[in-house]
């Protein structure tokens, strides 16, 4: 019963795979200790006593930003459809009393005039053909370094200024003074149970905490990796089949958040250092409706097979 089970367990992952959209890593803290998260459908907030609302419904949106104000910010991206094949989207804002305006109306094709990776002074930094720019609030627009990367994933930038990146599966600091420094390599991984995880999304979300420790979400193989100033790598968290982290913070008090997805595309958030919700008790709960199906007609084939052999 056990091989079996297991056999349905790759058999379902194997059917879900082609319906699994790229998983969302937005998620942030405002100064009031509410924490937002995409589920790639709408935006929750989740309150510091538990309460979890929506903040932003019908929305498709993979990354979120909070300025210094609490305003929250993330877009709407959606496709047309193969008889058009267009994509589109559009980039709102929602302010602490909960309006949520548009602040870039719908456009044709992908977000690439506007970024979400902003340091304190309210410098804005994108990625241009593998070089990175930084426009200032006010006007103005230069290269961060003059060193072209190569398949950025993930970008995040300190409050004072500092960009890392993961290029080709390394983690790179860029300093104020436009100085490259790889801090650690091959940071990606990936486990069997994840054969949906391809190469290029082994890695997802990049954060910081206070201390200039850097986080990555190392979503092919269930894990958190920090790596400190000096490159010394870590695995400070791990998540349980069928969830994997994509995304996370690192909260004033030291703890860290998870933004987790799993295999159908559902989404969480829980505490690393907290007791994970309990594994499922039941093949329903840990395979959903289609896999109890799958796993139905898997016994129902193994049981006809054996009666045919007694015959």
């Amino acid at each position: 019963m056990r091989a079996l089970l297991r056999a349905v367990a790759i058999l379902w992952l194997l059917v879900a795979a082609p319906a699994i959209a790229h998983p969302g890593w937005g998620i942030v803290r405002d100064s009031e200790g509410n924490i937002y998260y995409t589920d790639l459908t709408q935006v929750w907030k989740v309150a510091p006593d538990g309460t979890r609302t929506i903040a932003v419904p019908d929305v498709h949106t993979h990354e979120l930003y909070l300025d210094a104000r609490d305003n929250l910010y993330g877009e709407h991206l959606w496709y047309e459809g193969e008889a058009s094949d267009r994509w589109g989207h559009r980039v709102w804002r929602r302010a602490p009393d909960g309006t949520i305006r548009d602040i870039v109306p719908p456009t044709r094709g992908f977000r690439t005039a506007l970024s979400f990776v902003r340091d304190r002074a309210g410098n804005m930094y994108w990625r241009d053909h593998g070089l990175i720019r930084r426009h200032a609030p006010g006007g103005g627009e230069n290269l961060v370094s003059p060193r072209r990367f190569t398949d950025i994933r993930s970008m995040t930038v300190s409050p004072a200024g500092d960009v890392y990146l993961i290029s080709e599966g390394a983690l790179i600091r860029v300093g104020a003074d436009g100085e490259a420094r790889t801090l650690a390599e091959s940071l990606g991984e990936s486990n069997p149970a994840l054969p949906f995880v391809g190469e290029h999304h082994q890695l997802m979300g990049l954060w910081l905490d206070a201390a200039g420790n850097a986080y990555v979400a190392v979503f092919g193989n269930f894990k958190v990796k920090r790596i400190d100033p000096a490159g010394r790598v870590a695995t400070v968290a791990r998540s349980t089949f069928p969830w994997s982290p994509t995304g996370g913070l690192v909260a004033p008090d030291g703890r860290l958040w998870l933004l987790e997805y799993s295999a159908t595309n559902d989404a969480r958030i829980r505490m690393a250092d907290a007791p994970e919700p309990g594994r499922p008790a039941t093949i329903l709960a840990l395979f959903g409706a289609g896999g109890v199906i799958l796993a139905l007609g898997t016994f129902a084939a193994f049981r006809i097979r054996r009666r045919r052999r007694a015959i």
